[in-house]
């Protein structure tokens, strides 16, 4: 009896280990899972825009270094701008004239008060002459006149709206003089910091000479490579990936961040591999300087 009890007890415990142990088995399994990760990974710029002069000129101010931050509109350099300054109070002058002219009304004024005079007269006139008081040609003559008097409030009309339309084309040509002064204003397009200075302070630039390298460095794209078989259909644009950016030189410094994936490549290349990237917001240090930088390797975790 006692060894009857042994052998189921035994037979149980076979039982029970073999059923806990399958679960264990697939749990580890699942946890050896390797998650789908993007190769060949490195950070790169969003914006990198080599800033052109747009008028000729020699460059008078270049307030810049190398690694300096700039905001937008910031000014970078100067183009020379005394003639454009000049041109600019000529053409304010002779707007202020137009307008002066525009807004005259004593030629109108004069005209019209012109013709109500004359206008009374051969009325007049025509009254005396009814009565035999006053020859005919006096009369007409009256009339006539009150007639050029009616023409020339069209005349005087004509010449304010001639005076207007010239004070609508001077003010025109302040506004383009004011342009032509700004362009000589050499200003960031972005927030971010010069990585290179093109230009020298006294260089004569014409339209479209580079001055600086601005490079936007709040916001930077990680791109990488996927495997096309083993994606599964998991790679989309919108879909939650962790961006994980190595450092290097300060490995305390590596940078963790959930950011939704940006691009997909709509191309498989040879290697049977999409093309991919995520931008994402960079950080600064306690030091004031940008923890991500372009050139950094990286790599994209989808989750």
């Amino acid at each position: 009896m006692k060894s009857w009890r042994l052998i189921v007890a035994v037979l149980a415990g076979v039982c029970v280990f073999a059923i806990n142990a399958e679960p264990a088995t697939a749990q580890a399994s699942l946890r050896g899972e390797s998650p789908l990760v993007a190769e060949y990974c490195q950070v790169r710029y969003i914006r990198k825009v080599d800033i052109p002069a747009e008028v000729e000129g020699k460059l008078v101010e270049l307030p810049i270094e190398e690694g300096m931050t700039v905001a937008k509109d910031d000014l970078l350099a100067l183009v020379d701008d005394t003639s454009a300054r000049l041109a600019l109070e000529f053409k304010k002058a002779e707007e202020k004239e137009a307008q002066l002219n525009a807004a005259n009304e004593v030629n109108l004024k004069d005209a019209r008060n012109n013709e109500e005079l004359a206008r009374a007269e051969a009325e007049s006139f025509r009254e005396l002459y009814e009565k035999g008081a006053t020859p005919y040609y006096e009369m007409k003559k009256k009339v006539l006149e009150a007639i050029r008097a009616l023409l020339r409030i069209d005349l005087a009309e004509m010449q304010k709206k001639i005076a207007e339309a010239q004070y609508i084309a001077k003010r025109s040509e302040r506004e383009i003089a004011e342009f032509e002064l700004d362009r000589r204003r050499i200003t960031a397009l972005f927030d971010g910091y010069i990585e290179m200075r093109i230009a020298q302070l006294g260089e004569w630039v014409q339209p479209g000479s580079p001055i600086a390298t601005l490079v936007q460095l709040d916001r930077v794209r990680v791109g990488g490579d996927i495997d096309a078989l083993a994606s599964n259909g998991a790679v989309r644009a919108g879909a939650p990936v962790l961006v994980r950016v190595f450092n290097t030189a300060n490995p305390d410094q590596n940078f963790e961040v959930n950011a939704p994936l940006g691009f997909v490549s709509s191309e498989v290349d040879g290697q049977k591999r999409y093309r991919i990237w995520v931008d994402v917001d960079n950080q600064k240090d306690s030091n004031g300087n940008w923890m991500i930088k372009p050139g950094m390797e990286a790599e994209i975790i989808f989750q």
